[in-house]
């Protein structure tokens, strides 16, 4: 991918996947949420800027302390310099995420679409979605709860939630973020004691056939390296890697403590 194309996925990634506060500076976004998860926590290049690295850095440094958080930038393989820059400044490149991307041709989706959309329930708002999405990832602190709720409400672009049903239980829940084109499938996750049963594969056949019966001419989605288990899933679904992004950081103590990042 080009660096044009890199910039085009991240800036509509931050569309599906939004802050609960942020500040454009110079082709910069800082986001804030009160330290929770990495993406709406950091700083991400959106556009070409003007001003020098070293100010820049030091602006954003005092953004982060004002909020009572860590400074941390995130930043592909795309700009190498600049995290060559920030880890002579102290910083450390860490959590490896790779974004992985579908053509939805119809030639890549020859699945029987009977069985794949079977017990599966497509809603425009998460109306009970929150609740397994909650259960499943063991999100039990109400604070938490509640910005995930607002982080949801807050994007604009074109939003499904996904639910697959076994026997009247929600097994599995995902969603959808839509915008020219591009779906973001993410929030992907199955019942615990249901894992291993092809729930997981049945659930992101029926994103990718509600994306594309939306419009949709490719799908992507953001998975971290060390989760092995989903990357051979999403191959398996014919996902190509196009990129990996990191979060760079001072002080790494500072951030496992204070912040927590999925992805």
């Amino acid at each position: 991918m080009t660096k044009e194309q890199i910039r085009f996925l991240e800036n509509i990634a931050a569309n599906g996947y939004v802050a609960l506060e942020d500040q454009e500076y110079d082709g910069w976004q800082l986001r804030f949420t009160h330290g929770f998860t990495g993406r709406a926590n950091s700083v991400q290049l959106k556009n070409p800027s003007t001003i020098a690295l070293p100010e820049k850095v030091d602006y954003c440094e005092k953004a982060y302390a004002d909020h009572g958080l860590p400074c941390i930038f995130k930043l592909t393989d795309a700009e190498r310099d600049f995290i060559s820059y920030l880890e002579e400044r102290g910083y450390q490149a860490v959590k490896p995420t790779d974004v992985m991307t579908l053509e939805l041709l119809d030639e890549n989706i020859a699945y029987d679409t009977a069985v794949v959309l079977d017990s599966v329930i497509f809603t425009s708002t998460p109306d009970d979605w929150f609740a397994s999405y909650f259960d499943y990832e063991g999100l039990t602190d109400a604070d938490k709860q509640d910005m995930t709720r607002q982080i949801h409400e807050k994007v604009s672009v074109d939003k499904v939630y996904i639910k697959v049903m076994e026997q009247d239980h929600v097994a599995a829940v995902a969603s959808l973020a839509t915008e020219s084109g591009y779906s973001l499938l993410h929030n992907v996750v199955v019942d615990p004691v249901l894992r291993g049963k092809g729930l997981g594969k049945k659930l992101c056949q029926a994103a990718i056939l509600k994306a594309k019966e939306d419009g949709a001419t490719h799908m992507y989605l953001q998975v971290m390296q060390n989760n092995p288990v989903a990357m051979n899933l999403y191959q398996k679904l014919g996902f190509e890697k196009q990129y990996t992004y990191y979060y760079v950081m001072n002080h790494a103590t500072e951030f496992r403590k204070n912040v927590e990042t999925a992805i």
